[in-house]
Formats: C-alpha cells, sequence, structure tokens
C-alpha cells in the first residue's frame, strides 16, 4: 500500500475529518462541521492517503518561527498499525516549513508511546506552564461583547 501525506487543503476530506472527530475522538466529540471547517482554514492540515482516499490528518497550529501546537491527529482504525502515525508524525517534523520550531505541544490521553518516540516528554518546567479552560457554552455575541467593552474605561 503506498501511502501519501499532503498538506494541500484542497485534497482535504473535510466529510471524513469532521466524522472522525465528531463521532470517533474523545476530544472533540460532537464537534459541529462549521467548527472543524474553521479549525482547516487556521492550521496548517497534514492529509494520509492510500489509492487517493484519505485515511489519517493531523494539523499544527504555529507561528512558523519558534512555536507548535499539534492537534487532531488520527488515522482511521482499519488503516491502524501499520505504521502509518509514525509516518505521519516523521513527514510534520521534517517538514521545511516547522523546520525552525523550537518548542512543539501537544495533548494525549492514549498515545504517548508515539509521541515519545520523537522526543516528546513532559514538560521541563511545568510549574511555567498554564492554561486557561473555558466552558463549553457558546462565546456571547460579538455585538454584546463589544458593547461590555465599550464600557470599560482606562485609568492612566
Amino acid at each position: 500500500m503506498k501511502i501519501e501525506i499532503s498538506t494541500d487543503q484542497d485534497r482535504l476530506d473535510v466529510a471524513m475529518i469532521h466524522a472522525f472527530l465528531a463521532n470517533d475522538s474523545y476530544w472533540v466529540p460532537g464537534i459541529s462541521r462549521s467548527s472543524v471547517e474553521k479549525c482547516i482554514k487556521h492550521s496548517f492540515c497534514f492529509g494520509v492517503y492510500a489509492g487517493g482516499r484519505q485515511i489519517g490528518f493531523a494539523r499544527v497550529v504555529t507561528d512558523f518561527v519558534r512555536f507548535a501546537h499539534l492537534l487532531d491527529v488520527f488515522v482511521l482504525p482499519e488503516f491502524r498499525g501499520r505504521g502509518i502515525a509514525k509516518l505521519l508524525m516523521e513527514n510534520i517534523l521534517a517538514h521545511p516549513e516547522l523546520q525552525t520550531i523550537v518548542r512543539y505541544t501537544l495533548g494525549t490521553q492514549d498515545a504517548h508511546g508515539l509521541y515519545a518516540r520523537y522526543g516528546f516528554t513532559p514538560p521541563v518546567n511545568p510549574e511555567r506552564q498554564m492554561e486557561l479552560l473555558r466552558p463549553q457554552n457558546p462565546p456571547a455575541p460579538a455585538a454584546a461583547l463589544h458593547s461590555r467593552c465599550d464600557k470599560v474605561t482606562r485609568k492612566n
């Protein structure tokens, strides 16, 4: 089986990506199609193909200089166990556009072994790491946010 990995967003099978993320992932169950489309639009994406069919995916959120966060990495279940995720990781880390990246981050519940073989470890200084977790409620309409911001005045 010949595997091809491409960063051409026009080739992505958005319906397949959405179906997997919404129905089979533990990290974004129920995610909407429009949210997946927006994520893809604002990410550096990698599609994995066999026989012209997309069988895997990963995306990187990056500044293309120093930082990158790896997300939504998956290979369809019927293609697992063949080294495809390893090939995908090798292609991501070797991609010419990502060669200046000094810090990659990611989150995983069950693939620590995969990522460890590429040098991923727990944070060296976890006391320096922080995160902000927001509830999964829909955001307030933009007009409401702007009106609240307009009421805030700054004192010098």
